[in-house]
């Protein structure tokens, strides 16, 4: 599934080329309508057509096309989604799914192979942030809030920092590598990881979202940017799909298990099992 560093990258991509136009037609593959939009393709129209984009924001892993009636178009790639930016005449994108027309000869392609990803227009913006938690790479986001929002939890630490409700964006590949970074083992309850553990997450959890944006996303396999072009971070991973490869670090061999149902690489002398303390006796 796309993550932070790949959704913002879509939204640098379109935004200069989106803001400011209007939509002039919607197009959507009447067995997707259901699915993506959750509306009668007429439904989408009448709220859509005639519309023109402000501005294309981003909050975790949701892309937000702010309307000049104040509404906010919001579009979830999920696993497979793509968005790209096309001229009216270019040939169908593999998978295509929907057509966003716009005023000046281009498109937004949308295409999902698995038919996962969703339309959905709101009323305001904060009817889609107010159900996440904060972004790692927000700056007001501080080391004492991080703590607060680990504490006491007895879930892996994994699956707190999965949870969109604490921290918006992080996903599993970023998820892995930041653990690795930080040296926690993923399973690791969350309220059980140290305070200095906790500390090196906090910068972990910023820093390898910040590489990701920089190289422009991961593309294992679905992704694309707006322009239809791959990224790069897939190429710069720690430990994310190398199972049974040496470890950078120490050449340990990187290890697969399962946490919180999702698929999860660790190293296990950088990431040791946490440490623990054994029950009074008597």
């Amino acid at each position: 599934m796309p993550e932070l560093p790949e959704v913002e990258t879509i939204r640098r991509d379109l935004e200069p080329l989106v803001a400011g136009r209007r939509i002039t037609g919607v197009e959507v593959d009447p067995a997707t309508i259901h699915l993506l939009a959750g509306a009668p393709i007429e439904t989408l129209r009448a709220n859509l057509v005639g519309r023109t984009v402000t501005a294309i924001g981003r909050r975790g892993k949701y892309l937000m096309f702010s309307l000049d009636d104040g509404r906010v178009f919001v579009v979830h790639l999920r696993m497979t989604g793509r968005l790209v930016w096309r001229p009216h005449d270019a040939p169908a994108e593999q998978f295509q799914r929907a057509v966003i027309e716009l005023d000046n000869g281009y498109d937004l392609r949308w295409a999902d192979l698995r038919k996962f990803g969703t339309w959905r227009l709101h009323e305001s913006v904060a009817e889609v942030i107010g159900k996440l938690g904060p972004e790692p790479i927000d700056d007001s986001l501080t080391l004492k809030e991080f703590r607060a929002r680990l504490a006491n939890r007895t879930a892996p630490v994994k699956a707190v920092l999965l949870d969109q409700r604490r921290f918006a964006g992080l996903g599993n590949i970023y998820v892995d590598e930041a653990l690795y970074e930080a040296r926690i083992r993923p399973d690791t309850p969350a309220g059980k990881v140290s305070p200095a553990a906790t500390k090196r997450l906090f910068a972990s959890s910023r820093s390898v979202l910040e590489r990701g944006i920089e190289n422009r996303g991961a593309s294992f396999k679905d992704y694309v940017d707006g322009q239809g072009e791959k990224g790069s971070q897939h190429m710069h991973v720690q430990v994310f799909r190398r199972t049974g490869k040496p470890c950078y670090r120490c050449g340990s061999t990187i290890q697969r298990t399962v946490v919180g149902g999702r698929a999860t690489h660790f190293c296990p002398r950088c990431q040791p099992k946490a440490r623990v303390k054994a029950a009074p006796v008597g």
